[in-house]
Order: structure tokens, then C-alpha cells, then sequence
């Protein structure tokens, strides 16, 4: 967890100093390079207040999502072992027991197939398979649309700095407008830095979150290929039982 959140504070603040250089007029490169981070947020008003909120909620999603999405926390190894030796021994009370204290993807599956053919002791296979598929594609699904909260924020980050972008540039051209005869460097150069400062902000915050979407959009693909594999073992079990 450590590394997760150095590697935003990294990605986030790399760039800033750059930018204070790059957003300063010519003759003040010198106090410019000795701008602070908390400066060039500063530089960037409002929308940098929106993107510091969507980086914490993206780190706090990168956190999240590296807990839920284990292996351990979806699939126990010896789940399926211990399952089938309770259901071997005749000691179905207990095996639905076994699932409900198994607070995972596949003992949810498991718990739903036990509970149907409680409910039918002559249970039909192919509607046995259709509620042990129904109940995997609603575990498969809401994986699935947690890893979506970062595309989301992946999205929305750049747009927010393009709105800083806009924001910025009309706040130059606007001092431009009013008096071109009077205006001072500074003004433009406060717009621009804020143009400039907010685009690569959302840029920074974006493309992390975008990165570790794709990275847990492939665990998930992972997960649920096993899953599926464990609920053919979960339908196989349970009508040789039947049988």
C-alpha cells in the first residue's frame, strides 16, 4: 500500500516543478524554478481542488480494489476439497454452513447451488446450471463494475483540467481585453501557468488511473475464468451427488 501511494505522490508532483519554469515569463525563470508544489496548486485554483479529490478517491480505489481482487478473497485454495469431503459424508446442514462463512465469490455460488436443491431434492441439472451461472455472472459483474470507478475517474480528471485549461486562458485574454495598453505581463502569465499547471494535473491523474484499470481489468479476467471453473466443479459435484 505503501508503493501504491508514493507512486501517485511521484506521479502527481513530478511534473510540477517543470512547470513553474514553463509557465513564468522569461525573466523570472530563477524565482520560478524555486516555486513550491503548494504554489503551483495554488497557480492552478479550483480545478486543482477537483483533481486532489480524484486522486485520493483513485488511490483509495487502487487500495480497494488490490484487497477484494485476490485470489484468497475470491477462491480459497481448499474451498472445493473441503466442500466436497462435507457433502461426501452426508452433512449438507453443514456444507451450506461452510458457505455462509465463506464470505467469497465462489461461496456464493457454492451457498445459492445448495440452497436450490434444498428447495428441490430432484433438482433438474439444467436449471441447477442456470442458477450456479446466474449467481457467477452476478459475482463476475460486480467485479467488473468496481474496476470501472477508475476508468470513470480516468476520464473525468483530463476533462477537469481542460476546464482549468479554458478557465486560464480566458482569464489572459480577458486581461488582454480590458486595456491591451495596461496590461501586465503577470496577469497573462497567471492565466496561462493556470492553463498549463491544471492540463498536466489531469494528465497526471488520469493516466495512473487509467493504467491501473487496465491492470485490474486483467486480474479480474483471471478471476473469473477460475470462477468459471469452479462452478463446473460446484455442478458436477452436486448432480453426482443426485445421482
Amino acid at each position: 500500500m505503501r508503493t501504491i501511494r508514493s507512486i501517485f505522490a511521484i506521479l502527481f508532483l513530478a511534473g510540477l516543478p517543470g512547470l513553474a519554469a514553463a509557465t513564468a515569463p522569461e525573466g523570472a525563470a530563477v524565482e520560478a524554478q524555486a516555486m513550491t508544489a503548494r504554489e503551483l496548486i495554488e497557480a492552478g485554483g479550483l480545478p486543482m481542488i477537483a483533481l486532489g479529490l480524484l486522486s485520493v478517491a483513485a488511490l483509495a480505489f487502487v487500495i480497494y480494489l488490490a484487497v477484494v481482487l485476490r485470489m484468497q478473497a475470491v477462491f480459497p485454495r481448499g474451498f472445493l476439497s473441503e466442500l466436497r469431503a462435507t457433502l461426501e459424508a452426508g452433512r449438507a446442514d453443514e456444507a451450506r454452513l461452510l458457505c455462509g462463512r465463506q464470505a467469497t465469490a465462489i461461496g456464493a455460488i457454492a451457498g445459492t447451488a445448495l440452497a436450490f436443491t434444498q428447495r428441490h431434492p430432484d433438482p433438474d441439472p439444467t436449471l441447477l446450471k442456470e442458477m450456479i451461472e446466474g449467481e457467477g455472472s452476478r459475482q463476475a459483474a460486480q467485479f467488473q463494475n468496481q474496476t470501472h470507478y477508475l476508468l470513470d475517474i480516468a476520464v473525468i480528471a483530463p476533462m477537469v483540467g481542460l476546464l482549468g485549461t479554458v478557465m486560464g486562458m480566458l482569464q489572459a485574454f480577458n486581461a488582454v481585453a480590458l486595456d491591451i495598453a495596461k496590461v501586465r505581463p503577470m496577469v497573462l502569465a497567471d492565466g496561462v501557468s493556470q492553463a498549463l499547471v491544471t492540463t498536466a494535473a489531469g494528465l497526471l491523474v488520469g493516466i495512473p488511473a487509467m493504467a491501473f484499470y487496465a491492470y485490474f481489468r486483467g486480474r479480474v479476467a483471471r478471476l473469473v475464468a477460475t470462477l468459471e471453473t469452479g462452478s463446473a466443479e460446484i455442478l458436477s459435484l452436486l448432480t453426482e451427488r443426485r445421482s
